[in-house]
């Protein structure tokens, strides 16, 4: 081969060769590119009570070892975490706290992924079933549905009249910033097992015959929940067979939920790192990540 068509022949080689490396980099940065995540909701998003704090936001009572923290460092994504203990609906468009801004300011067009739990804290839901059943539990010796009999329908009654319009209208704000992000709505795993546990009442002191009360209203809540998260184009992460056998009423080291007393956190009735740990590995496996 003549000396000048040789030199042409290498010149396009090397071109050829950049070229590929380049595309091939290109490939490589692209893939490489971190998920933009938003995680919102309340306290079991925050994991209230799990060591160690998060100290950029102490009102908010958020671990640095709860579900989003622990999807992102196994996912490689750029976590924003807004989670907040209390949070409410209402509080993902206006401010929970001085200083705590609007929990759907995390979110942006350029979002990837937003996880949430939101709901729970509506209507004082949890925190005033488990405090007035808690009552009427020790009051009563753990024996009857004397908290059953006082409330009926009304806890369930507040939650289809007032907490599921309010989640729709949460998830509509999330979904309004960022209309091209993938939504993680995800249920509240189980507090109570579905049937009463005599050897549990010291650290959990519900009646015997509230325990399923409990159990069936958490269930219509998480129900409500998957029904908001469905109309509004997000993905619903169910626990209710995940977290089944793994209540507040198991040992340390199977259950994910505190009891209420006799815990092994200072917030009780929320979950511990096992649980939190286990509710991000629930998310990934629902969102095929990771």
């Amino acid at each position: 081969m003549h000396m000048p068509a040789l030199r042409r022949v290498m010149t396009a080689t090397a071109a050829a060769t950049g070229a590929l490396a380049l595309g091939l980099t290109g490939t490589t940065a692209q893939a490489a590119t971190p998920l933009k995540y938003a995680a919102l909701g309340d306290s079991y998003s925050a994991a209230s009570g799990v060591l160690p704090v998060d100290l950029s936001s102490p009102l908010c009572l958020r671990s640095t070892a709860n579900y989003p923290h622990v999807l992102a460092s196994r996912t490689g994504a750029r976590l924003t975490d807004v989670t907040c203990g209390a949070a409410q609906t209402k509080d993902f468009t206006a401010a929970q706290y001085p200083g705590v801004a609007p929990q759907v300011n995390a979110v942006t067009a350029d979002t990837d992924l937003v996880t949430l739990t939101i709901g729970g804290n509506d209507n004082g839901t949890f925190i005033n079933a488990i405090l007035s059943c808690g009552t009427a539990g020790v009051l009563s010796a753990g024996q009857g549905s004397p908290c059953k009999d006082k409330y009926g329908t009304s806890f369930d009654d507040a939650i289809d009249a007032n907490t599921y319009p309010a989640l729709k209208r949460a998830l509509g704000s999330v979904r309004a910033k960022a209309p091209g992000a993938r939504v993680a709505v995800l249920g509240y795993p189980w507090i109570t097992p579905a049937t009463a546990d005599p050897s549990c009442f010291a650290r959990l002191p519900i009646a015997s015959g509230d325990v399923p009360y409990l159990h069936a209203m958490q269930a219509h809540l998480n129900a409500v929940v998957r029904r908001a998260a469905e109309e509004t184009g997000a993905v619903y992460v169910d626990f209710a067979q995940a977290s089944t056998g793994h209540d507040a009423c198991q040992a340390a080291g199977t259950r994910w939920i505190e009891p209420l007393l006799f815990g092994q956190n200072i917030v009780p009735v929320h979950p511990n790192a096992l649980g939190e740990q286990r509710m991000a590995e629930r998310t990934m496996s629902v969102l095929g990540l990771g």
